[in-house]
């Protein structure tokens, strides 16, 4: 009995005891409490008290007293311009229109706005459609409402007075038969120094606008065609324009004869003996340096009239015989006579003289009275 209530008590004094979940949480608070208290990155309140042993040490000087501080101590008044108001942050700044196209409010609705996609764009009050640079500007116009309305482009131009450089007339081709009101366009904006340019959809319109805008302070040279100054370059663009030839015979025709001037000279047998240059290329390069600028037109032949009676009379010689035959192709040519200036001013007055005679008839009539 003795032995079993000594083991009893051997287990007893080896049980763990489990601490509950409330003793857990008191003494974790109670251990982070005391931690915080004596831990060393504890910020304090401000950082003049962590930094006020400074003052007391030998390296510290005052500073000396300015004037901006109290100008800083004193507060600003706040006016109403400070905070953005909701009509300026709706309209756009200057530097952002400059590399904007300016719309006109009339240009609102119409479907070309939608094809402006590679520059900004925005409305503005302007007189003209598009503003597209400080001294570039474009008027809009369909020929469709151009054949409703026919003095609406003149209106318009008059509109701009003198106040753009470069005026551009966008014509958009919506219409079949183009001929007449295309040329009607065309007389009003050369009449009024105007440049036409002519888009046959609302995507080409839209890209002309862009392109002038993008292209605005570039220079002309930018967009003309470079050529190398060397001689063998400058050789190759004038002989290639001649049709069939390639470069490798500019070369062939450089090294055997030397320059320009000596190829436009060569005989045909001369250019045949180039190798690589067949007899297709040889007449071709031939009849570019030796052919004339003008073209002769081929004239009609007049067929000489022979009487009836010279017919009844077989015994006739030669010799009258040719001598009609030279008359008769010389009346041919004094009947068909060349139409120069001169002759054209002269039967334009003929065809008149009539209502000319009646103008000197009364002006004589008058002088009389008078």
């Amino acid at each position: 009995m003795e032995h079993s209530e000594r083991e009893g008590e051997k287990k007893k004094s080896f049980v763990i005891q489990i601490p509950s979940y409330e003793e857990v949480m008191e003494s974790s608070q109670s251990k982070t409490t005391s931690s915080s208290s004596s831990s060393l990155f504890n910020p304090t309140p401000s950082f003049t008290q962590a930094f006020k042993f400074v003052k007391n040490s030998e390296f510290y000087t005052p500073p000396p007293p300015s004037s901006s501080s109290q100008t800083a101590a004193t507060p600003r008044p706040i006016n109403s311009s400070d905070f953005p108001s909701a009509s300026s942050s709706s309209t756009p700044s200057p530097s952002a229109n400059r590399n904007a196209i300016l719309v006109s409010h009339r240009q609102k609705g119409n479907p070309l706005l939608k094809h402006i996609r590679n520059v900004r764009w925005a409305f503005a009050d302007i007189v003209c459609d598009y503003l597209l640079g400080q001294n570039t500007c474009a008027l809009y116009l369909s020929l469709r409402y151009h054949l409703l309305h026919p003095d609406y482009l003149y209106f318009r131009i008059r509109e701009l007075q003198k106040n753009y450089r470069l005026r551009i007339v966008l014509c958009h081709v919506d219409i079949e038969d183009v001929v007449k009101p295309l040329l009607e366009v065309t007389r009003t904006s050369l009449l009024h120094d105007c440049t036409l340019l002519c888009g046959w959809s609302l995507e080409e319109c839209g890209r002309y606008l862009e392109t002038v805008k993008v292209y605005e302070n570039k220079p002309a040279d930018l967009i003309q065609g470079q050529m190398d100054g060397d001689y063998l370059s400058r050789l190759n663009h004038a002989l290639t324009a001649i049709r069939h030839v390639n470069k490798t015979d500019v070369v062939t025709l450089g090294s055997t004869f030397g320059s320009l001037s000596h190829v436009m000279d060569a005989s045909m047998e001369d250019l045949a003996r180039c190798p690589g240059i067949g007899e297709r290329k040889v007449k071709r390069l031939y009849d570019a340096f030796h052919e004339p600028f003008k073209r002769e037109v081929p004239k009609r032949q007049c067929i000489p009239e022979t009487s009836v009676a010279n017919e009844s009379h077989p015994g006739s010689s030669s010799t009258k015989e040719d001598e009609k035959e030279v008359a008769d192709t010389s009346n041919c040519e004094k009947k068909e006579p060349e139409v120069t200036v001169k002759s054209a001013l002269s039967a334009a007055f003929a065809k008149y003289s009539h209502k000319i005679a009646r103008k000197k008839n009364k002006l004589q009539e008058e002088e009389e009275g008078k």
